[in-house]
């Protein structure tokens, strides 16, 4: 077992080596606790102190440690007010924007998507409130995270109905099948979406998106280095007139950025046209 006490000073010592912050890891710590544990035992250490000697000794342990440290937690239509503004205000006014262009492409990107759940809400989202007023728009979602396993669960498709407590009922009738115990996206929406293992850190998917999400990962978890060096990869993705949509709990960090507030009330924040473009 370890202890409130020593998981708090284990976690504070880490973090920070990890580029991590602490603060961001309060609510969730005890989850890191039993990770640790286990993989303790794993490695035959008694407790945390014999862990620290471990790492001074065994330096590729920190890439393991990494991902000890990682949380996915997610569900389908996380945040219901931040999907329903995404329907009413943000989703048409970008599909406005490319219904201009020639290619009639709206490219979306899910940063830290976990196992899915949030680009394929994107999807159903598109298809059941978005596409018929849009017919010539093509949208397409490309998700992204760390965890190779999380990929392929989310490749997979398949969900514990848990997960879906927040989508609408009739967009769960519709879109999902029964499949064991679980519930399986049908492919039409599945065909919306690509997945790719990618560390946020230092790789982004080809191309720019008119939509980026990025919640309750880089601006709750990393620390205030690596949080101004992925704004600036995010804003560089993101096309005039686009939205980045952080978590209703995030901030970014202080300094001026390509990007002004659309929402603040729902962490969305917009990339302004260039002057000649207003034109």
């Amino acid at each position: 077992m370890i202890s409130d006490p020593e998981g708090m000073q284990f976690l504070q010592w880490c973090l920070p080596r990890l580029g991590l912050r602490w603060s961001g890891f309060r609510k969730v710590r005890r989850r890191i606790y039993k990770r640790l544990k286990r993989h303790l035992h794993e490695l035959g250490l008694p407790n945390l102190d014999a862990y620290r000697t471990y790492l001074a000794d065994h330096a590729e342990e920190w890439a393991m440690l990494s991902t000890l440290c990682w949380m996915p937690i997610t569900r389908f239509y996380r945040d219901r007010g931040v999907f329903q503004h995404l329907e009413l205000a943000i989703l048409p006014q970008l599909a406005d924007l490319v219904s201009k262009d020639r290619d009639n492409q709206l490219r979306c990107w899910s940063a830290g998507c976990a196992s899915g759940e949030e680009p394929l809400s994107l999807a159903i989202l598109w298809q059941h409130r978005l596409a018929g007023r849009y017919p010539r728009v093509e949208f397409h979602v490309v998700a992204t995270d760390i965890d190779p396993l999380a990929i392929q669960r989310a490749q997979r498709g398949c969900f514990h109905w848990s997960s879906m407590k927040e989508l609408p009922g009739e967009w769960r009738a519709e879109a999902f099948v029964e499949s064991a115990e679980e519930l399986c996206v049908k492919d039409k929406y599945r065909s919306a979406v690509t997945f790719l293992v990618q560390n946020l850190r230092d790789s982004v998917p080809d191309g720019i998106f008119h939509l980026i999400l990025c919640r309750n990962l880089a601006f709750t978890y990393f620390d205030e280095i690596s949080q101004r060096e992925i704004l600036r990869r995010l804003t560089d993705k993101l096309a005039p007139g686009g939205a980045l949509v952080i978590g209703k709990g995030e901030s970014l960090p202080d300094g001026l950025w390509a990007i002004e507030s659309w929402s603040l009330v729902m962490g969305v924040y917009r990339k302004p046209f260039l002057a000649k473009e207003n034109g």
